[in-house]
């Protein structure tokens, strides 16, 4: 869930830059766009190995669990 809300505030981020660039006919917004997607996919994909790995060593996926990862 966590990793969603971080993904779902990376788009609205996109759109607006996307907007305000259709918007000042400029299009450097939509090149940053492009460059934040990037930097999501990568995101999401070590948050998702981190998840698989963390499975593999408890047997369950909860946030209640994960207080031992801070040491």
């Amino acid at each position: 869930m966590i990793l969603i809300s971080i993904e779902l505030m990376l788009l609205g981020v996109n759109l607006a830059f996307i907007l305000f660039s259709v918007f000042l006919d400029d299009i450097s917004g939509q090149i940053f766009s492009l460059f934040i997607l990037t930097v999501a996919g990568g995101e999401s994909a070590i948050g998702l190995a981190i998840l698989v790995s963390f499975y593999r060593l408890q047997g369950i996926i909860s946030v209640d669990y994960v207080s031992f990862l801070k040491s």
